[in-house]
C-alpha cells in the first residue's frame, strides 16, 4: 500500500520502501541501516522479539552480561534511546553527556570511536561527549555508568552501542518508531494484520484494536525483560537512576501503578471492549528504579526555565514557555535542557 497525506507541512508516507528510505537517514556514518531491524508499529514490534540479532542480545543480557566498573560509588543511569543511532550522537545524549564532564566526570578509558562519527559534533563540541566509557568523578568517587532503554533492544549498556562481539552493534543499525501512537505514524499498513485506519482528514493514522493489543504485549513484555535485567545486575551499584521524559513509552515501560498516577501516564489500554493492564519494572520489582525528573522536580525545571527565558527576552507567554520546554528547546526533549541537567546533577550527587 502507497499511501502519503500532508500534516503540519511534512508528508507522511506509509510505503514500506520508502519508510526504510527515511529510516536510513537517521544512522550515522559508518553505521548504517540493518533493513532486517525496522520496527514501525507494534506489531512489528512483537516481530522483533523473534529477530535472531534482537533475540541474542536479549538472552546475552539476560544471562552473560556483567558490568565491569571502576572503583567507587556506583550509579547506573538509564537514559531514553534516541531517533539518532548510535545514541551518544544526539542532540540529547550529546547534551546529558556534556553535562557530566562539565561537572567533573571523567571517561576511565581513551576515547574509542569511529572517526566517521566525530563528524557529528560541532566545531568546538569536546569529542568525549561521544566516549561510552564509565564516568567517574576523582573528587566525589562516583562512577556514572550509562545504560539505554530502547525498545525493542530492551538495556543496552553504553559500551556496546558502537559494537558488540566484535563487529557493529545492532543497537546502531536500528529504526523503531512503532510505538507512539499519538504521532499518527506507528502503523504498518502494508502487513496482513494490520488494523490501523487512516482518519478522516488523511493527514495521521489511528489505531485498530490489533495494534493496541499489540502494543500491550511489546509493553509488558519490555518491562518483565528490563526487571529481569536489572533485578539480575542491581548488586553492583548504589542505585538505579532512570532520566526519562514525561509522556514517553520509556518511563512507562519503568513505573508502577502510583507513579503512573502521579505521571498521568495510562495504566491500561482498552482492546476491543476490554481494558488491559499496563505494567512497569516497578510493578515487578519495588522500587527497583527511582525514576527522574520527578513532577516536584519537573515543577523546579520550569521556574527555572521561565526565570532564564524572561531574563533572556523580557516578557514571553506561558504558551511559549510550554513550547520552549516541550522541544527541550529544539531538538531534544525536556529532560536536556540546561535547567534539567542541573537537576541531574543534583540527583547524582545526592546519591547517598
Amino acid at each position: 500500500m502507497n499511501v502519503s497525506a500532508s500534516a503540519s507541512g511534512s508528508e507522511l508516507v506509509y510505503s514500506k520502501d520508502i519508510r526504510i528510505t527515511l529510516s536510513r537517514k537517521k544512522i550515522l556514518a559508518p553505521f548504517s541501516l540493518d533493513e532486517e531491524l525496522v520496527f514501525y508499529s507494534p506489531q512489528d514490534n512483537l516481530d522483533a522479539f523473534r529477530n535472531d540479532k534482537i533475540r541474542d542480545f536479549h538472552e546475552f543480557m539476560l544471562n552473560e552480561y556483567e558490568p565491569q566498573l571502576p572503583k567507587g560509588k556506583a550509579v547506573l543511569l538509564l537514559l531514553p534511546c534516541t531517533r539518532v543511532k548510535p545514541y551518544p550522537a544526539s542532540i540529547e545524549h550529546r547534551k546529558i553527556n556534556s553535562a557530566l564532564l562539565a561537572a567533573g566526570f571523567e571517561p576511565v578509558q581513551r576515547l574509542d570511536v569511529p572517526d566517521e562519527l566525530l563528524g557529528a559534533l560541532n566545531e568546538h563540541e569536546d569529542p568525549q561527549v561521544l566516549n561510552i566509557s564509565p564516568l567517574l568523578h576523582p573528587e566525589k568517587n562516583i562512577v556514572v555508568h550509562r545504560m539505554v532503554v530502547s525498545e525493542p533492544m530492551g538495556l543496552v549498556p553504553y559500551e556496546y552501542v558502537y559494537w558488540w562481539r566484535g563487529r557493529y552493534s545492532p543497537a546502531a543499525l536500528y529504526d523503531d518508531p512503532g510505538l507512539f501512537e499519538a504521532r499518527g505514524t506507528s502503523v504498518s499498513p502494508w502487513r496482513s494484520d494490520s488494523s490501523a485506519r487512516l482518519s478522516s482528514d488523511g493527514k495521521s493514522w489511528r489505531w485498530g484494536d490489533l495494534e493496541r493489543a499489540a502494543y500491550v504485549q511489546v509493553h509488558n513484555h519490555i518491562a518483565q525483560l528490563l526487571a529481569a535485567i536489572l533485578s539480575r545486575i542491581k548488586n553492583h551499584y548504589s542505585t538505579v537512576i532512570a532520566w526519562v521524559a514525561p509522556g514517553l513509552t520509556h518511563r512507562s515501560f519503568l513505573s508502577s501503578e502510583s507513579e503512573r498516577a502521579l505521571d498521568q501516564i495510562p495504566c491500561y489500554r482498552k482492546v476491543d471492549s476490554r481494558l488491559e493492564k499496563l505494567i512497569g519494572v516497578n510493578d515487578i520489582v519495588n522500587g527497583l528504579v527511582e525514576i527522574h525528573p520527578s513532577q516536584e522536580e519537573l515543577l523546579s525545571i520550569r521556574e527555572r526555565l521561565t526565570q532564564r527565558l524572561k531574563s533572556e527576552r523580557g516578557e514571553i507567554s506561558d504558551a511559549s514557555i510550554r513550547a520552549y520546554f516541550a522541544r527541550g528547546g529544539g531538538g531534544a526533549t525536556p529532560i536536556a535542557l540546561p535547567e534539567a541537567l542541573d537537576v541531574l546533577k543534583e540527583v547524582i550527587f545526592g546519591v547517598g
